[in-house]
């Protein structure tokens, strides 16, 4: 995996909407009352976001390390990961840059499964999230653990297409989607949370969307 461009074209722009605060609205919203959080507007489509790479990677070369402050590191392939308790989920997804869409079906292995085969150390307070692509983002533990969190390896009845992060991304529905990493390899548990990418680019250190925690 190669470092990625710190000054490609979109890392620019989304460094200046944070600077500029684009897109706030300054309204917070409860989600248990409100279905879209402000800011936001309905698509029906899944526009495709990345930072101009695209790994392809087959399900026989995949591998997902879990690592870090875990008592049982493992390193799943795929037939490992296909053998963990698998989850159907429906939930929807928030972009940082104010799309949303509703009803998304998941199937994948739920992040709560995850943690009970790899059993984090007391000191674990944080997950930073690895892709094939290079990118990094950090998770709060308690977010990681949510009960709609899985690693995603299907969507809407489909094997997850590369574009959107196949053959697997992590799905965390209640926070701003650049926390969901996209072509997931690494899995690291942390005793302190730092910034990942994005967040070292003036994005918000959890991005909780019923809250506009678009930016830090």
């Amino acid at each position: 995996m190669d470092d990625l461009p710190e000054d490609s074209k979109l890392t620019r722009s989304k460094r200046g909407w944070a600077k500029q605060g684009k897109f706030l609205t300054g309204r917070h919203a409860r989600p248990e009352e409100e279905r879209l959080p402000p800011g936001q507007h309905l698509v029906r489509d899944w526009p495709v976001l990345d930072l101009g790479r695209q790994p392809d990677i087959a399900t026989d070369r995949w591998r997902l390390e879990v690592r870090g402050r875990v008592e049982h590191p493992v390193t799943l392939d795929w037939a490992a990961l296909m053998a963990l308790p698998q989850s159907d989920v429906t939930s929807d997804i928030h972009c940082v840059t104010t799309w949303s869409r509703y009803d998304n079906r998941w199937q994948g292995v739920a992040t709560r499964d995850l943690i009970a085969a790899v059993h984090p150390r007391d000191e674990a307070i944080a997950v930073m999230l690895h892709g094939y692509d290079g990118y990094t983002t950090n998770v709060p533990l308690a977010d990681f653990a949510a009960p709609d969190a899985l690693i995603a390896h299907h969507w809407e009845g489909r094997p997850l297409a590369r574009e959107h992060g196949g053959p697997a991304r992590l799905v965390i529905p209640h926070l701003y989607f650049w926390k969901s990493a996209k072509w997931i390899s690494a899995i690291e548990f942390i005793g302190a949370d730092k910034p990942g990418f994005w967040e070292v680019n003036g994005y918000h250190i959890r991005g909780d969307p019923w809250a506009e925690e678009r930016y830090s």
